[in-house]
């Protein structure tokens, strides 16, 4: 399937935003001047871009403590992001959120989640709502392989089965649930998992963009059929630890390098556009740059914005219907 020259252009960018985003991160939570937890994603930046490429606004989305990625494939903006990791009013949260709980409901993003496993049900709320109001959207639950073994999580599958919703479940397997690796703490394979709900199973290769567009506009096009939901399985690599100031003494030496060197996303993007003539060194150059720009800004920026009021404590805490 050829993919639209702009279709590509804007997922390199996102691709690039996430990347340049977190490893500017890496670099300032080193400063202590961000307080919370930090999860990065460097790494596995194509399967948040690969799969929300095919979403809108209208679609809805649910993340993980690890959620920056996912926030900016759904197009949450950077500058308010970055301002809600350093706690500032001027945050998306207005800096009640941090690191670990950004949402943006306008850009159907529903937040990233510290409880492992607690975006699947979230989904199945939003898929249903989704599925009664008719409105053809479909509900995405991004969680990794530790959280697939999550009562929450089976519940979700099972649920959205029974109810045939619009849900698409995208286990992003990055072989380590925290410090404990799939292959011991997962029985049986997220294959058989699927096959006991009743669902379609697909997976791809997680570091190469183009194997997790097509797979996911298969698995999206499935749910948004209104044939029920899909599991997607997206085998992946972090580069750091599972929080900043992990010593990741679990991984074997080596390891995190040879990712890098043989499966970055990035670098495998670059080389087939400009090989296939799709697109030009030069284009991705300038975005490149522009990325550079945008993060640099939205640090400066996040670094010069006020702390919340004390007064505004309980303000957005509950909703009033």
């Amino acid at each position: 399937m050829q993919i639209a020259r702009e279709t590509l252009l804007q997922s390199y960018r996102a691709m690039r935003t996430i990347r340049a985003f977190e490893e500017r991160l890496h670099v300032e939570f080193a400063t202590g001047e961000i307080p919370g937890f930090v999860h990065l994603y460097c790494g596995e930046e194509a399967s948040a871009v690969g799969v929300c490429a095919h979403l809108t606004d209208n679609d809805t989305i649910a993340s993980t403590h690890r959620g920056h990625g996912h926030c900016i494939a759904k197009g949450v903006d950077v500058g308010g992001m970055m301002a809600e990791i350093y706690g500032r009013q001027t945050g998306v949260c207005r800096g009640k959120g941090g690191s670990m709980h950004i949402a943006d409901l306008s850009k159907g993003m529903l937040g990233a989640n510290g409880i492992v496993g607690g975006g699947p049900p979230l989904i199945c709320g939003a898929a249903l709502s989704h599925k009664i109001l008719k409105d053809n959207g479909v509900a995405i639950a991004f969680y990794g392989d530790g959280a697939s073994n999550e009562g929450f999580t089976l519940e979700s599958l099972n649920l959205a089965s029974v109810w045939k919703l619009p849900a698409v479940f995208v286990v992003e397997d990055n072989g380590y649930g925290e410090a404990t690796g799939a292959s011991y703490a997962c029985s049986g394979t997220q294959k058989d998992r699927a096959a006991g709900f009743g669902m379609p199973y697909m997976e791809c290769d997680g570091t190469d963009f183009f194997a997790v567009y097509e797979t996911a506009r298969e698995a999206v096009d499935y749910a948004r059929s209104g044939k029920g939901p899909v599991m997607l399985h997206v085998h992946l690599s972090r580069w750091y630890g599972h929080f900043e100031g992990d010593a990741m003494s679990y991984r074997a030496a080596g390891e995190v390098a040879e990712e890098k060197e043989n499966h970055d996303c990035l670098k495998h993007f670059r080389e087939r556009v400009t090989s296939a003539g799709l697109l030009e060194a030069s284009a991705l150059d300038d975005i490149d740059a522009a990325v550079a720009d945008e993060v640099e800004s939205s640090v400066i920026a996040a670094k010069a914005a006020p702390w919340p009021e004390d007064s505004a404590l309980m303000a957005d805490v509950y909703v009033k219907y």
